[in-house]
């Protein structure tokens, strides 16, 4: 079971990001606050679940939690002030868009810049192992693939309905075939000959 909080007596959020390894389109994050205690079984690290558990969760979720909120920065911004830093930014208006006001903050991974002067604790694979970081994962990653299956309508080329953004092979020669759209992240490495799969 995964645990309820970091630090004790506090108002804490849990952040995480998603697509901060794709090709194209913005990167989501979202911070969630979930009540005291809370307990819910189903709720693990969103690598770990199907798409329909974690389409399922995020209803959950947004009923049980006492807040939550999502965050995104562009493909644009991505470019300008790189993916770390753009991850970071999307994680602030995540929390900026919190309507209950957070004591502290614990975030997936190892690297973040302070927020408001809160305590704040990065944690590696924390989605795998406090409920507010996998319940941020979840809602970051369901937003961020209602997204790109939009933009998939517009840029059928990319197959982004079954990658998402990431770099399969199918997606790199598309971006060799068809040059890379305007949603392309130019500061990445847009057809690499490593390629990598999902």
């Amino acid at each position: 079971m995964l645990k309820s909080h970091y630090y004790s007596g506090l108002i804490e959020a849990g952040c995480d990001e998603a697509g901060r390894g794709s090709l194209a389109g913005s990167v989501y994050a979202a911070a969630v606050i979930l009540p005291p205690d809370y307990r819910n079984d189903a709720i693990n690290d969103s690598k770990k679940l199907t798409p329909r558990q974690r389409y399922a969760l995020r209803e959950v979720i947004q009923t049980d939690a006492i807040a939550w909120a999502i965050g995104i920065a562009t493909a644009e911004e991505i470019d300008r002030i790189n993916i770390l830093n753009a991850s970071i930014l999307a994680m602030h208006r995540a929390l900026d868009g919190l309507h209950l006001r957070p004591e502290a903050v614990i975030i997936d991974g190892n690297r973040f810049q302070p927020y408001r002067n809160l305590p704040c604790q990065t944690i590696v694979k924390g989605d795998a192992k406090y409920l507010s970081i996998a319940a941020a994962a979840i809602l970051a990653k369901t937003y961020r693939d209602d997204y790109m299956d939009a933009l998939a309508e517009e840029y059928p080329v990319y197959e982004w309905h079954s990658n998402k953004g990431y770099p399969t092979k199918r997606h790199r020669q598309a971006i060799k075939d068809y040059g890379a759209s305007p949603l392309h992240r130019q500061s990445f490495r847009l057809t690499a000959d490593n390629d990598t799969s999902l």
